[in-house]
């Protein structure tokens, strides 16, 4: 348990992020899961567009540090190729 103000304030503060974190991790996952479910259905053009829609998205989620650059890049790069081989 936290004794000191400084380590009261910073267990307020993590709190806090882990929140922010949270949604943001969980709303990327749902423009993940539209691509994912675009390409299951076989529609092009739909998971094309989903995947637009995700890719900044996921960026952003660099940006703020829920995700490392790579594994955004990886993720990307993967659905990218995913849409492309859709017939």
């Amino acid at each position: 348990m936290a004794n000191s103000p400084q380590s009261k304030k910073r267990a307020r503060q993590n709190e806090r992020r882990l929140a922010v974190n949270k949604a943001r991790r969980s709303r990327i996952r749902t423009f993940l899961r539209k691509v994912e479910e675009a390409i299951a259905s076989g529609d092009k053009e739909a998971a094309a567009t989903a995947l637009k829609a995700a890719q900044p998205e996921l960026m952003r989620g660099v940006t703020k540090g829920v995700y490392h650059k790579n594994t955004a890049s990886r993720k990307v790069s993967r659905l990218a190729s995913r849409v492309k081989a859709i017939v």
